[in-house]
């Protein structure tokens, strides 16, 4: 009994509890019970399972095997206690609660389960009692705590400040709905000891708050102030040489001395850029805002903690509001008035409303503003080419640049070597040592080094490139780390649906078909069969389509490579088709640039947050204009403003000034308006919400070219032709005899066309929606457009793990009296989803359905809404629950019909699903709140496919949905 009491949980009163209040949906209507203040209820046996539940939860533990073992006993229990009711006074009668509660004690001790019954029958009567002191809202009291004392860093001791930590954690409590100090002082105070250091003292009250969050959502908030403590307590000792710590409630005047003192220290320590004290710090430190340190949540701060604040020699030095403070800077540094542009860029920031690209965070305002998000190269035919590509990809990648390379160049296995009279080993050899590269260089410990790799369906190395991520084979022609993805042209798919031939060729002896799309590839590649086919070529295969095609989808299954991405409308519908050719997408698929032997292409990225520009009755225009107007600004400053590591690609992003704005929070938005996931509104969401962002970003590209001038290579776009990004869908459906992909509007795009060709755009390239990974997480919201993964899980990123729960769920289940302990325990049973759980109602089950309840043909739906509106590509995931060949195949399939340019991960559940136990038990470690280094992945699924007519499928593994190593999750 006293681990209940002291988690304070009393078994009995949580069972009586729920008898008593009557919290039994009426499935037997002519049954009822009379409560003890003498109203009379239907009966419903589902209450008993809920109270029982609750006894055992108190008495067992939450674990998973506690919960396996609960719900198994509870559901035999339930019907006994139910028939022997029904044996006792027969149906149509009325019965007092006291008698269900004692069939309750009765059921559980003939079942020998004493201590629950003990428990039940010890504390049953004192219900009310603790209810009242577990729900009651009052000040919490300095703690009772024993005289300790705290080891500070030179070694000696003083004694601890119970004082203190009382007004930290009930700071850190208020204006939050649903949280108590108590439970988190009590937690914190079990936690210590005398002698303990500052920093488990520090941990100590975060762990404390972090135990709670799965049963409320808003102890993140807690968990994340309190690490807010720690860490000004760290930036101002470092900052003022002088050990120093604050409340928040000090932060309202210490911000403004403490920012000049931090710009001096980070310029001193060669971290800032000196140009930075130039500007009016008394103006810039005013328009800190400190009560926005209140917005995160434990994992966005966190996060930042741990990646992205800048420190020396361990010490950070910066505080959140300090860091918007420093990015807005770098990106104002040309700006004619820097101060009212820097507050500007803060106050969008800092909000957050839009958050830039992690490299402009990483690296705004400092000595080496390397800002640019994505690299994409085309490799040359020959070593000097190669290794320069190679050496490319490293200084790219230094200062956290991804890498898309474009492969199909390279000659094939077999092909002849004039130099040497000998024979080429093909492309893979030197895509083992890209591999290795982007290992080698993991961006100074920030983040793993990043690159993928794309190669043309036509290529003669072609099959051996879908072996790439096998774990079986020879590992010299294996990339375990490298992305790779194939560049599928129109013809190919064409040859599939109509079951054809597929000839793959060495690109030494087609050269020409690397550079051509559409039509003309069809023309030329037919031309190049011909010849073939003469016997007047020297490296060439036939194979059925449909095989390849089914080899390229199991591979993708197996090993989460290579992704599918689609040439011919990345290049039919580019606005720089004059400029040059697309010759592979970036590193998460949602860049579409040219690429050449002169240029680079680079893309500058940022994300609207979706969720702050939508009410329950639909999108905030006016917001998202403002939004838009000052996000495209920023990003356009990124292009001057950058640190290129090589000239191509500054030569290029000059030129050309593509950028990519993006969403996040897709999901959240969907939630606050009420629509399903996979329902035509949502669709219709999904459509409309891109239309304005698309309207808004194309116009204020208009307004910088009248302020700044057109981008240099604007002469000749498609936009110089007033072609938008709407009207180039009928480029593909020409090309291809027909598109199904809807062409409906809301907005006055003619005007803006007009507007377009008169004035001009300052940007070739102005959208593109990236995986958003980690800003996401920063600004607490859903990844870009993804659905949720579950409602309640942990998620392992590289800072470590984290109690994730869907807050608008629990919000929704607390408005309906749904939300207590035997919810979360039913959560965790089934892997994070209502959908299996009885008491939750039909429609929450349709709007909090996750990722693999969700028909994949949806989100494909509302991917090819967007890609009307978008100039570049998306990062779409695809999830599958229960794979099958003929499942794949139609998915992707559609994805080529419904004209998307790209697709990105194809994802299946990991073995081990949502972590099951109790973060009482996993998390209540004073080490694991910053880890040093990523969990290790979760194991494949392994998965078998029933359809013997399409790819075989058999013993394939998927790529884990939260896997800490992948790009996607970081």
């Amino acid at each position: 009994m006293s681990h209940a009491l002291s988690n304070g949980h009393d078994p009995v009163v949580l069972a009586s509890l729920s008898a008593e209040s009557n919290i039994v949906p009426a499935r037997e209507p002519a049954m009822q019970i009379i409560r003890r203040n003498g109203t009379v209820s239907p009966f419903d046996a589902g209450k008993i399972s809920v109270a029982m539940t609750k006894a055992f939860l108190a008495v067992e533990g939450n674990t998973a095997a506690a919960s396996r073992r609960v719900h198994e006993a509870v559901e035999q229990l339930t019907g006994e206690v139910v028939a022997a009711l029904t044996r006792r006074i027969g149906e149509g009668r009325t019965f007092h609660i006291e008698d269900v509660q004692d069939q309750v004690e009765l059921a559980l001790m003939r079942s020998e389960h004493h201590k629950v019954a003990r428990a039940y029958v010890l504390y049953r009567e004192e219900r009310a009692r603790r209810r009242a002191e577990e729900t009651a809202v009052q000040s919490v009291p300095v703690p009772n705590m024993p005289a300790l004392h705290v080891t500070l860093a030179d070694g000696s001791r003083v004694l601890l400040d119970a004082a203190r930590i009382a007004l930290i954690v009930n700071e850190a409590c208020s204006g939050l709905d649903g949280v108590d100090p108590a439970p988190v002082l009590e937690e914190t105070k079990r936690n210590l000891y005398d002698g303990i250091t500052l920093d488990e003292l520090a941990l100590a009250g975060i762990m404390a708050a972090r135990t709670l969050v799965e049963q409320e959502p808003n102890y993140t908030y807690v968990s994340a102030r309190l690490l807010l403590d720690k860490l000004r307590t760290e930036v101002l000792s470092y900052v003022h040489g002088v050990r120093s710590s604050a409340s928040q409630a000090d932060m309202s005047t210490r911000y403004a001395e403490y920012f000049g003192a931090y710009v001096k220290v980070g310029i001193e320590a060669e971290l800032l850029d000196p140009e930075l004290a130039r500007f009016d710090l008394k103006k810039i430190a005013a328009a800190l805002k400190p009560e926005r340190d209140l917005q995160f949540q434990f994992l966005g701060l966190q996060t930042l903690y741990d990646r992205y604040f800048l420190h020396v020699q361990g010490h950070r030095i910066e505080l959140p509001q300090a860091f918007f403070m420093r990015v807005a800077m770098g990106l104002a540094l040309r700006e004619i008035d820097r101060e009212a542009r820097a507050i500007e860029f803060y106050n969008l920031l800092s909000s957050f409303d839009f958050m830039a690209s992690t490299p402009t965070l990483f690296n705004s305002g400092t000595l080496r503003p390397q800002l640019s998000s994505c690299f994409l190269t085309t490799v040359a035919d020959d070593l000097d080419g190669i290794f320069k590509s190679v050496k490319d990809n490293a200084l790219l990648a230094k200062y956290s640049g991804g890498l898309g390379n474009d492969w199909t160049r390279v000659r094939g296995l077999g092909a002849h070597i004039k130099g040497t009279n000998g024979e080429s080993q093909g492309v893979v050899p030197f895509l083992k040592v890209a591999n290795d590269t982007a290992i080698a260089v993991n961006q100074g410990g920030k983040r793993k080094g990043a690159v993928c790799a794309y190669l043309e369906t036509w290529h003669i190395d072609i099959e051996e490139f879908l072996d790439l991520r096998k774990n079986t084979g020879d590992d010299r022609r294996r990339t375990h780390d490298m992305n790779t993805a194939n560049w599928v042209p129109d013809l190919f798919m064409q040859r599939v649906e109509q079951d054809g031939d597929w000839t793959l060729f060495s690109p030494d002896e087609t050269p020409d078909l690397h550079d051509l799309y559409g039509k003309p590839f069809a023309e030329c590649y037919a031309a190049y069969e011909a010849k073939a086919a003469r016997g007047e070529m020297r490296v060439f295969k036939t194979v059925r389509a449909t095989d390849l095609w089914r080899r390229m989808l199991t591979m993708l299954f197996e090993t989460g490579h290579p992704w599918i991405t689609f040439k011919d409308p990345c290049n039919l519908r580019s606005p720089q088709q004059h400029a040059g050719v697309i010759h592979s997408s970036n590193l998460c698929t949602e860049i579409t640039l040219n690429t050449s032997d002169e240029e680079v292409a680079v893309c500058n990225l940022g994300s609207v947050n979706l969720l702050h520009h939508v009410t329950a009755e639909g999108i905030d225009h006016a917001r998202l204009q403002r939004t838009v107007t000052t996000a495209m600004r920023m990003l356009d400053n990124v292009i001057d403003i950058n640190f290129y590591t090589i000239p191509e690609a500054r030569r290029s992003n000059l030129k050309h000034r593509p950028v990519g704005l993006g969403l996040m929070g897709h999901q959240d938005a969907l939630h606050t308006l009420g629509l399903a996931m996979a329902s035509d509104a949502a669709v219709q969401f999904a459509d409309t919400s891109m239309e304005a962002i698309a309207y808004h970003a194309i116009s204020a590209s208009v307004d910088l070219a009248a302020e700044r001038g057109r981008y240099p290579s604007f002469d000749g776009s498609l936009w110089s032709r007033g072609i938008l990004p709407i009207d180039s869908i009928e480029l593909v459906a020409e090309a291809r005899g027909g598109l199904d992909m809807d062409r409906s509007s809301t907005l006055d795009w003619s005007s803006l066309r007009e507007r377009v060709k008169a004035i001009g755009m300052r940007n070739s390239n102005v959208m593109a929606i990236a995986p958003t990974a980690t800003i996401s997480n920063i600004c607490g919201v859903a990844q870009s457009i993804e659905p949720a993964y579950q409602n309640l899980y942990v998620k392992s990123n590289m800072s470590g793990d984290f109690t994730v729960v869907n807050a608008f769920l629990v919000r929704d289940l607390k408005k309906r009296g749904l939300w207590d302990e035997v919810m979360v325990s039913d959560l965790k049973y089934f892997d994070g989803s209502v959908g299996s759980i009885d008491r939750v109602p039909g429609d929450l089950k349709a709007l909090y359905a996750t990722s693999f309840e969700i028909d994949s043909a949806w989100l494909i739906e509302a991917a090819a809404r967007r890609q009307k509106w978008i100039d570049q590509a998306q990062s779409l995931n695809l999830y599958i629950a229960s794979p099958s060949g003929k499942k794949l195949d139609q998915l992707y399939r559609m994805a080529w019909i419904k004209g998307l340019k790209t697709t990105y991960y194809l994802r299946s559940r990991s073995a081990t699903h949502v972590e099951k136990s109790t973060l009482k038990g996993t998390d209540g470690k004073l080490n694991a709140v910053s880890a040093t280094s990523a969990k290790p992945a979760s194991a494949p699924i392994l998965v078998k496919s029933s359809d013997v007519t399409a790819p075989d499928l058999s013993t394939v593994m998927a790529c884990s949905i939260d896997n800490p190593e992948c790009e996607a999750c970081q």
